[in-house]
């Protein structure tokens, strides 16, 4: 059986906790912040969980870490 090839665009992306849940980064943080409350962005700087429906099919992209 070959190896299977990590998709190196979502491993940058996410990390793996301890527990083995998947780490993401919110998204509409990058620009037009000036419109945006400071309670928001704080909001949206802090990580996130994927979503325990998604996290299986996301786990097959990133087989070894």
């Amino acid at each position: 059986m070959p190896k299977v090839k990590t998709h190196r665009g979502f491993a940058k992306r996410i990390k793996v906790t301890g527990q083995g849940k998947l780490k993401r980064a919110k998204a509409y943080h990058s620009h037009l912040l000036s419109s945006k409350t400071p309670k928001m962005k704080r909001r949206l700087s802090r990580a996130d969980t994927v979503h325990s429906t998604d996290a299986k099919r996301m786990k097959s992209l990133i087989p070894y870490l």
